[in-house]
Order: C-alpha cells, then sequence, then structure tokens
C-alpha cells in the first residue's frame, strides 16, 4: 500500500508539473525537509537548503514570466518538454527502490504522461486565451494554472489519494479539450 501511495504522490506532483514546472519540485523539497514525504536514495539533495533556493527563485521568475503578455506562450514551447522531464524525475524521487529500468520507466510513462498530458491543456487554454483576447486575458490563466500548481501539489504531499481523484479528473478534462481540438483542427482542415 505504501509503495501505491508514495506513486499518487508522484503522479500528484507530475500533473501539477503541467501547470507550473517549479512550483512542485520547490513543494517536494519542502515537504521533504519537513518530514513530510520521504525521497528515494539518490534524491535526498532535493532537500537542502541551497536546492530549495535555487527552486524557490526557479519559481519566482516562472512565474512573474507568465504575466508578461506574448512572453508567456513563448514560455510554453521551453515549458512542454521541461515538464514532461520534471514529471519524471520528481514521480522517480518519491517511487520506492526498485531496479533502475523499472523506476524510470514508471516514472517516464506515468509521471511524465500527467504532466505532458495537463501542459497540453493548458497550452491550449492560454492560446485560446491569446486568440480570444488579444493576450487580455492570459494574466487570469496565468493566476489560475499557478493556484492549480500549488493546490495540486500540496494536495498530493497532504491527501493523495484526494489528489489522485481529481489527477484523474483533469485527465478528463484535458484529454477531452485536447480531442476536441484535434476534432477541430481536422474538420477545419478538411474543408481548406
Amino acid at each position: 500500500m505504501e509503495n501505491i501511495l508514495a506513486l499518487f504522490v508522484g503522479l500528484g506532483l507530475s500533473a501539477s508539473c503541467g501547470f507550473r514546472v517549479f512550483v512542485p519540485l520547490l513543494v517536494m523539497s519542502l515537504a521533504a525537509q519537513t518530514g513530510h514525504i520521504e525521497l528515494a536514495e539518490g534524491f535526498q539533495w532535493v532537500a537542502t537548503p541551497t536546492a530549495t533556493v535555487a527552486l524557490g527563485t526557479a519559481t519566482f521568475f516562472e512565474i512573474a514570466g507568465y504575466y508578461v503578455p506574448w512572453f508567456d506562450n513563448m514560455l510554453d514551447t521551453v515549458a512542454t518538454p521541461a515538464a514532461i522531464i520534471a514529471g519524471t524525475f520528481i514521480t522517480a524521487s518519491v517511487l520506492p527502490e526498485m531496479t533502475p529500468f523499472l523506476k524510470w520507466s514508471i516514472s517516464a510513462i506515468t509521471g511524465g504522461t500527467a504532466a505532458g498530458l495537463v501542459q497540453g491543456a493548458t497550452v491550449l487554454t492560454r492560446a485560446a486565451s491569446a486568440f480570444t483576447t488579444g493576450g487580455l486575458g492570459n494574466p487570469v490563466v496565468s493566476t489560475a494554472e499557478s493556484g492549480g500548481s500549488i493546490f495540486l501539489s500540496l494536495m498530493a504531499i497532504l491527501l493523495p489519494l484526494a489528489a489522485m481523484a481529481l489527477v484523474l479528473f483533469i485527465f478528463a478534462w484535458a484529454g477531452r479539450k485536447i480531442y476536441r481540438r484535434s476534432v477541430k483542427g481536422k474538420a477545419t482542415s478538411g474543408q481548406a
């Protein structure tokens, strides 16, 4: 049961990377320092004060960058692969000891996919906001994404089962949003 809870913590934090890459890493660092989560062997450096300061600084600049019009859309091109990498890393860092191949395979499949799916939905949301409001609505979207990342990260640490339920809801929402976008794109290209 402990292994499943560790996976739920990892998935919750990984999905949160889809909203903001560095927020869940910072939350994980703080939670490990305060004893709320246990990091796997080889990942204890994440719980050092130096790592916390570095992650806090990165978090500040990432969140601030999303409030700069049009720069926020450019950040999404970098954030997408970064979120997938961070989601994979986070899941691996909380999984119990197992063979490296199994640990990184599970982490990439579950954590990387969770982060990528949520990130894909946020990219579509931001693009729709930029298109419909000329970028003026993007700060509202940015605030919601940052809040979602903080909330989901804290839930993953404190209430992993509830966080997993929320992640499944987010997956359903994101999957529907991405599917609709792809169907709409195919219909538009078919008419041309």
